[in-house]
């Protein structure tokens, strides 16, 4: 097949849809690639790309606009059953159970707000409605290829699921955890792609000797000198303390922060499209937000414990919540509150359990579950300024859902448990927990008889060297919210060229 033939389907969300736009233009000039189509959110990312000359996309679906079809929907218990048994996992709950709006009423609220939008009977409603529209849209754009940025719940995981029976390629875009590189699979829930050439590295059927050097210069700089590969998630990049908090209220702030808020009020109510189900209400960013600074300015100092690298201790560093690293790829263990007192009962009697909470947390979460925390005999609560780097190193165990401390711990040869389904977990020296009552016999197995291996660690760095790209995907998408993309083509570029190459795509 070639360029011209090929028609790519792009997820285009939110902040990434500017990303995904000037993906699609990289490929058009350098690739030749003429067909595109789009599923999108927010009726801003839509209109953005209806004004697009070049290239045109066939068609463009509204995430929002078919929502709102539930409504006239009625309850089809045979399409349901149809659906489940074509696309079930085994059922579908874990298609509405990820989606962070429909079941959680989140990032219309902020966490820990936790009251679904909608009942059983709308759920069951939306489900159809979503999965009628994914598959009239493939059916009639006939993709080759659908990209994704994330699985961000209902629509994205039931798109994905249809296109897999269908023979469309998926391709999703994913931190590899090394660096600013990023890399493609084709599953949501694996590196594909790196696995494959992870498994011909260890049976000597690939050796790839320049990425291998890259990989061990990796290994050693960050076993000298650690460092986050997502720096916006460290403790000196997040406003962790009362006095960063309350900044806004600064003489030099104070103008700027009533501004934005009178503005964030007039712009809602000037939108014409201001019920649409994504669209946030005012009053709740204004209630959410004095609801985390009341919490902050009533202080957690009193409940913070201090580290001793002398004790024996396991350390479970707390995940961001509402994450899909958890909802779907560790739906029995996302309520971590109960998770901590597993793993707590599962360490030697003697064993402390560390606990730190995720930087990007502070002031999210109430008082009470740290109370909570704290009623466990073997917790530590630790303040979330201590780096978790120090931790680690002095740490006997690490235990994570799916987290990036658990990839940390790896390289600095400490014994791993990974309680949800994540990339590392293919290094034989990680143990992956799939049923709770395993878990103390694989913490004493860990912690007596681990046997690490730093051949397989390399190799598994060389094929992430071998399938990335470099691309600072923080800066663009999260801090600057993909409003430059469009003068970002230079930078997206490599990891376009690495989907080109899995897409069999020339230069023209």
């Amino acid at each position: 097949m070639t360029s011209r033939e090929t028609k790519i389907c792009l997820f285009l969300q939110r902040r990434f849809a500017p990303i995904g736009h000037t993906m699609a233009v990289i490929l058009n000039k350098k690739y030749g690639v003429e067909q595109f189509c789009g599923y999108v959110s927010m009726r801003s990312n839509l209109e953005l790309l209806k004004s697009s000359k070049n290239p045109r996309y066939t068609k463009l679906i509204l995430d929002e606009d078919i929502y709102k079809f539930y409504k006239t929907e009625s309850v089809d218990l045979n399409y349901l059953n149809l659906l489940e048994k074509e696309y079930g996992i085994p059922n579908l709950w874990p298609f509405v159970d990820s989606d962070r709006i429909v079941r959680h009423g989140l990032f219309l609220r902020e966490y820990p707000y936790d009251f679904p939008l909608h009942s059983h009977e709308d759920m069951l409603k939306l489900t159809q409605v979503y999965a009628k529209a994914a598959i009239q849209f493939l059916e009639e754009e006939k993709p080759d290829v659908i990209i994704f940025p994330v699985i961000e719940g209902l629509t994205t995981l039931l798109l994905y699921h249809i296109a897999q029976k269908k023979g469309i390629k998926t391709l999703f875009i994913q931190t590899s955890r090394v660096g600013n590189k990023y890399t493609i699979t084709e599953q949501y829930d694996d590196l594909s792609y790196v696995r494959q050439t992870f498994e011909k590295l260890n049976k000597g059927d690939a050796s790839c000797p320049e990425y291998r050097k890259l990989a061990q210069k990796f290994l050693a700089d960050f076993r000298d000198k650690p460092a986050s590969h997502e720096p916006t998630d460290v403790p000196s990049q997040r406003p962790i303390t009362r006095k960063q908090q309350f900044a806004f209220l600064s003489p030099r702030k104070i103008g700027t922060s009533i501004f934005w808020i009178i503005k964030i009020f007039i712009d809602y109510l000037q939108d014409a499209f201001r019920d649409d189900h994504t669209k946030i209400k005012p009053w709740h960013h204004v209630f959410d937000r004095t609801k985390r600074k009341i919490r902050v300015l009533v202080g957690f100092e009193d409940l913070y414990d201090e580290a001793d690298k002398n004790e024996d201790f396991a350390f479970y560093p707390l995940q961001k919540e509402p994450e899909i690293s958890i909802t779907l790829f560790a739906p029995f263990f996302k309520d971590q509150l109960w998770l901590t007192r597993q793993i707590a009962r599962s360490l030697p009697i003697h064993y402390k359990l560390y606990v730190k909470e995720h930087p990007s947390m502070f002031s999210y979460r109430p008082r009470k579950y740290y109370k909570e925390l704290k009623k466990i005999p073997n917790v530590k609560l630790i303040r979330p300024s201590v780096s978790s780097f120090d931790l680690t190193k002095n740490a006997k165990l690490i235990a994570t859902i799916t987290g990036t401390a658990g990839w940390e711990g790896i390289l600095l040869k400490k014994p791993v448990i990974t309680l949800g389904d994540v990339f590392y977990s293919a290094l034989p020296m990680v143990k992956n927990c799939k049923t709770i009552e395993e878990l103390p016999y694989i913490v004493k197995t860990q912690l007596e008889n681990f046997n690490y291996d730093e051949e397989k660690l390399i190799n598994l760095i060389t094929a992430i060297y071998r399938e990335s790209a470099p691309l600072d995907l923080s800066q663009i998408w999260d801090i600057e919210g993909g409003s430059q993309a469009e003068k970002k083509e230079e930078e997206i570029m490599p990891i376009v060229d690495l989907i080109a190459e899995k897409l069999n795509l020339k230069a023209i």
